[in-house]
């Protein structure tokens, strides 16, 4: 068993290397084990592009022969874009098959594994599978329902400030927390702010890694009636990512079309009343195969966020600093609750310094509290 620990952690820790690049699949890494030696790894890169079990069997040749695979889901039966690696596995004669978990989508399944215990192959699945559903919690959620993994990500002073009572808020957090906010950035599909930001801050949503690295995300502002300026940079800047407008039926069709011209796409969101209905924009996005967001507006879209019950994961960086101030904005507006049993608690929590500030994530459902804080 702790071998099976040992090489199923050596292929979570492949999958990881793309992170970010595999929407709308998941991320898979493989390893292929003769002898007690790796003989084979591989993991998919991205989307269209072979995958781990193909690359890891490639990569051991006939050496995978009688060999056995670990790999972090389990192997797909179904054709797609690639060939099923159900029948790659059984054409190059490994042994056994050691899977993390079984796959979510409904295509696969358990089918996958079945079809090579039917084939005789010895079949093992389950070792290290939290760590295995944690690494692909976006293609859980999108797989099983259709919507994006959403994430809220704020920055505040101790006494819950995101910028003083003039508006000041560069920086509230120091330069190790913005790299890291950067590198969210990075991995998720979209980003969502409100037009209210788009308006007060002018912000480009792209992705500022060190030595140019990172991908833009989609950009999606949320403006019911349409008051993004056609001069906004996230209109005008140069990127591979494009410009979402998410709008209502309220909005003019002149500023829509203007928007448009400006090489935004403008979704009118159904829904009743004057406000885009994030329920709704979520399934649209879904249906445009974006699988994750993340939330990195003012406290308006926050509130409305949580609100609307769309929030999968908050991460949350702290700063150690105290703004004071009764005009002072805070993270989450709106009406609030009136209950303390209402609020919305977190779940397997874990702490993280950044620098000199602290970053909090948890989950909005419950799957167990774990609280951590490394030196």
């Amino acid at each position: 068993m702790d071998q099976d620990k040992h090489f199923m952690q050596m292929a979570l820790e492949l999958a990881r290397k793309a992170r970010g690049r595999t929407s709308p699949n998941p991320m898979v890494g493989a390893v292929v084990v003769k002898d007690g030696q790796v003989v084979g790894q591989g993991w998919h890169a991205k989307a269209g592009t072979a995958h781990a079990e193909v690359v890891a069997l490639a990569d051991a040749g006939e050496q995978a022969r009688g060999a056995t695979v670990y790999v972090t889901l389990e192997p797909c039966c179904h054709h797609g874009r690639t060939g099923p690696c159900t029948e790659a596995l059984l054409k190059a004669g490994v042994k056994r098959v050691v899977a993390a978990m079984t796959d979510p989508n409904p295509l696969v399944a358990g089918k996958g594994l079945a079809i090579l215990r039917d084939a005789g192959v010895e079949v093992q699945v389950g070792v290290l599978e939290s760590e295995a559903r944690q690494l692909n919690e976006i293609f859980i959620k999108y797989i099983t329902t259709g919507r994006p993994f959403v994430v809220l990500k704020a920055a505040t002073s101790l006494d819950g400030k995101i910028a003083t009572a003039t508006g000041e808020s560069k920086w509230i957090t120091g330069a190790a927390a913005r790299t890291e906010g950067h590198r969210l950035r990075d991995i998720y599909d979209a980003i969502l702010v409100g037009v209210n930001t788009i308006l007060a801050d002018d912000p480009a949503l792209t992705t500022r890694l060190p030595e140019g690295r990172g991908k833009d995300p989609i950009r999606v502002v949320v403006d019911s009636t349409a008051r993004t300026p056609t001069s906004a940079r996230v209109l005008i800047q140069q990127s591979a990512a494009h410009t979402i407008i998410a709008t209502t039926e309220a909005a003019p069709a002149e500023r829509r079309a203007s928007l448009m011209a400006a090489g935004a796409e403008v979704l009118v969101v159904p829904g009743q009343g004057p406000r885009v209905d994030l329920v709704k924009l979520m399934e649209l996005l879904g249906q445009r195969q974006i699988t994750s967001v993340l939330i990195e507006g003012g406290g308006k879209i926050n509130g409305s966020a949580l609100a609307a019950g769309i929030v999968d994961k908050v991460a949350w960086f702290l700063a150690p600093k105290i703004i004071g101030g009764d005009a002072a904005p805070g993270p989450v507006r709106g009406a609030g609750i009136m209950s303390l049993n209402d609020a919305t608690k977190l779940y397997n929590v874990s702490l993280q310094r950044v620098g000199e500030d602290i970053l909090i994530t948890g989950y909005t459902s419950e799957r167990g509290d774990t609280i951590s804080l490394p030196e």
